[in-house]
């Protein structure tokens, strides 16, 4: 028997090293091309990564310059002062160094043939605006935003570039200052696991930044092996190549930002692969030895991994849902600044949401949408009180703050990767199919999908309620204003689903409905009890009934559903009432009343300490618990 079981046991570790084996020399052959396939990824990755961050900061420099643009353009067709636009350049450096970015260092210019300064430098007399780069580059873009070459700075050996553009009477010039600090230290932290290193270039030669920050400010075109390099960046049509730089055999990924810059990585072959060799050879006396020691204790681990991973979901879940509450109630107190457009984001984000389901998206595609409309506004946060508030037509100049709050937003919103069309939706939901739009006049399908769904949703509630400047439309002239809007302020195809929406709702209660529907959430053990609260309540349009049984399955439809109600009985089959009233109150602001069989003045004196809102005595009276419910919501 024992030399059975020992010829099984030797047989099954036999098996097992083969198994090993076989595993290790298939890795061995497939490892190799794997990790330079994977290196390749990351570098492209790295590259796309700091190709887009420098679009973006340079696209910033853009927003900022255009918006001064419009503005003192505005100014002087009104008339304005030297000193007026002075304290407007002031007033504008000051708060975009503040609130956007600090390596803004000011905006200046050359306004009705005088020099402006924003920060206050004052220059040398022999300082002549008109020969300088930054008026030279604008005049040559006639009219058009354009970005000056990089210089370094010699008092603070600095990296900076010049954003400017000439303004309407084709001689005054607006320009910004953008140090590029921040882009050296993003590109600073390129190592690539200490097998490369990466650089921006311009197309002089000049280095923009580089991970070795004494290479920063020198122009490669001097340095003869270099500029071989240069010419290779330059002239290829591969975004990735292999060379021989200083005799060392490389590969070089390249990618071009405003067909202006280069962003480069380049990594050491010779390390890559040495690199490789050893790390796979470890790998594999490792593997063997860990096998070894390892597999009687691998069932418990997997395990303990299996129920960190549930807790993990749980835990994603619950943030999940947090998220979902913390947009909406941003949406609701942005929103609750202006009476008149108290509920309009929640409106909007309904309405798009729908529209959304009517083109065949997805349902992830949907909520992201809804999201996206929730905090369409958002911008608006910037936007002075007095300007929210004022009861009369804006002024121009008044209109002009509005006319901020999409960038406001988009700025706000953009660092949001897992949802880009959030803030996609934010800055471009003023656009016009017609491209007379604002903040960058877009046209067409130029326009994100998600800000055209928007416009037209936003423009349907504007048009369906009450205005500080006008009262609540009609709807035969709403619909009028949509079907002569198409092709001009909206997508025909999106407009054209809004009118179906619109004729579909003969008594006009599509607004109603998104303003008046309360999700109530019922939480007790008495299925009897339960169904009768759920009979009385159903015969009332505005509510919306969930039950649970328990209160385990009542936090689970908590984080599934948006409740505004909970109707909580303080004795559940698996907890305390009074347990569960604090599990809730951990993570929702939600109003709760408990339900209670006697009027034990305990218990009562218990719920109003935990903040309850109200008690009801069972069995329930319909006109009680209507009463209840509706002077709490």
């Amino acid at each position: 028997m024992h030399k059975k079981e020992n010829i099984s046991y030797i047989a099954t570790l036999l098996f097992t090293l083969t198994a090993l084996t076989s595993m290790v020399i298939y890795n061995f052959s497939s490892f190799y091309s794997n990790a330079v396939s994977n290196m390749d990824k990351m570098c492209e990755s790295s590259l796309a990564k700091e190709k887009e961050y420098l679009e973006e900061y340079l696209a910033k420099g853009l927003d900022v310059l255009q918006v001064t643009v419009i503005t003192i353009e505005y100014m002087m067709q009104k008339g304005a002062s030297s000193s007026e636009i002075e304290a407007f350049l002031v007033e504008q450096s000051e708060r975009y160094m503040a609130d956007i970015d600090e390596n803004f260092t000011g905006i200046y210019g050359l306004v009705n043939g005088e020099y402006i300064d924003g920060i206050g430098w004052v220059p040398e007399e022999d300082y002549v605006p008109k020969e300088r780069e930054w008026y030279i580059a604008a005049k040559k873009a006639s009219g058009k935003p354009t970005i000056v070459s990089p210089y370094l700075d010699a008092q603070t050996n600095t990296i900076m570039i010049s954003v400017s553009q000439m303004l309407y009477d084709n001689d005054s010039v607006i320009s910004i200052d953008i140090v590029l600090n921040q882009i050296q230290i993003i590109t600073q932290d390129i190592n690539i696991d200490g097998m490369g290193y990466g650089f921006i270039i311009d197309r002089e030669g000049l280095v923009v930044a580089h991970s070795d920050e004494a290479e920063k400010g020198k122009n490669y075109e001097n340095d003869v092996e270099m500029k071989k390099l240069l010419n290779k960046i330059y002239n290829e049509k591969e975004k990735k190549f292999r060379t021989k730089i200083y005799d060392e055999d490389c590969t070089v990924f390249v990618d071009t930002v405003m067909n202006d810059w280069f962003v480069t990585m380049i990594i050491s072959n010779s390390k890559l692969y040495h690199d490789i060799r050893t790390i796979l050879m470890y790998n594999i006396i490792l593997c063997i030895v860990v096998f070894a020691l390892t597999s009687f204790f691998c069932t418990v681990a997997f395990r303990k991994i299996r129920l960190h991973i549930r807790r993990v979901e749980e835990s994603q879940r619950k943030l999940e849902n947090m998220n979902e509450k913390m947009v909406t109630t941003i949406a609701r107190t942005i929103d609750a600044r202006d009476r008149y457009t108290n509920g309009h984001s929640q409106r909007v984000a309904k309405y798009a949401m729908e529209l959304a389901r009517r083109m065949g998206k997805t349902e992830n595609e949907q909520k992201e949408i809804y999201y996206a409309a929730l905090l369409h506004d958002v911008g608006k946060i910037h936007v002075p009180d007095a300007i929210i508030h004022k009861p009369s037509k804006l002024s121009e100049e008044e209109f002009a703050h509005i006319r901020l709050h999409p960038i406001s937003g988009y700025y706000i919103l953009k660092d949001i990767d897992e949802m880009d069309m959030i803030a996609r939706g934010s800055r471009w939901h003023h656009e016009r199919y017609d491209g007379n739009g604002y903040p960058n006049g877009l046209a067409g399908e130029g326009i994100p999908e998600v800000a055209r769904i928007i416009g037209v949703a936003d423009a349907y509630d504007a048009m369906t309620s009450n205005r500080s400047y006008r009262q609540i439309m009609p709807q035969e002239r709403v619909r009028e204003e949509i079907e002569n809007g198409k092709g001009t302020q909206f997508d025909p195809q999106i407009a054209d689903i809004m009118l179906e929406m619109i004729d579909e709702d003969v008594l006009y209660q599509m607004k109603q409905k998104c303003d008046t529907t309360k999700n109530i959430l019922i939480a007790d053990g008495d299925s009897q009890a339960t169904d009768i609260i759920e009979h009385i309540l159903q015969n009332e349009t505005e509510y919306i009934v969930h039950k649970s049984s328990s209160g385990k399955e009542a936090l689970q439809i908590l984080m599934k559903t948006p409740v505004e109600l909970v109707l909580l009985d303080i004795r559940l089959p698996d907890t305390d009432g009074f347990e569960l009233c604090r599990e809730i109150q951990k993570t929702w602001q939600i109003p709760i009343v408990f339900m209670i069989e006697d009027k034990n003045f305990d218990t009562i004196e218990r719920a109003a300490a935990m903040g309850i809102k109200d008690y009801l005595s069972k069995p329930v009276t319909p006109l009680t618990l209507l009463e209840v419910i509706r002077s709490i919501l």
